[in-house]
């Protein structure tokens, strides 16, 4: 089994990325269980699971950073539009 490409994840949905995540710790606890009884055969299998885990956690990670830089920017554009300018403060002194 080839490893994964990370391209492969960034196409998931948010849902499908969960998923996969549980399902690739799911698969490296088995793995370990394996291993534990002496039942493993394909001891590579550990270094394909772990990469999965971490292209998936990677992609997650990303996306999260990208709402929060975007929650960040809308706040910034909010209090931009809600801070009155110097132009009107100099107009409410002379009044």
């Amino acid at each position: 089994m080839p490893l994964s490409k990370i391209g492969d994840f960034r196409r998931l949905s948010d849902d499908e990325l969960n998923e996969q995540i549980v399902e690739a710790k799911r698969k490296l606890f088995e793995l370990r269980f394996q291993k534990a009884t002496r039942q493993l055969e394909k001891s590579h299998e550990f270094k394909h699971a772990r990469h999965r885990i971490a292209q998936l956690m990677t992609v997650e990670r990303e996306r999260e950073l990208e709402r929060v830089a975007e929650e960040a920017q809308a706040l910034e554009s909010e209090e931009a539009a809600s801070v009155p300018s110097v132009e009107s403060e100099s107009t409410i002194e002379e009044a």
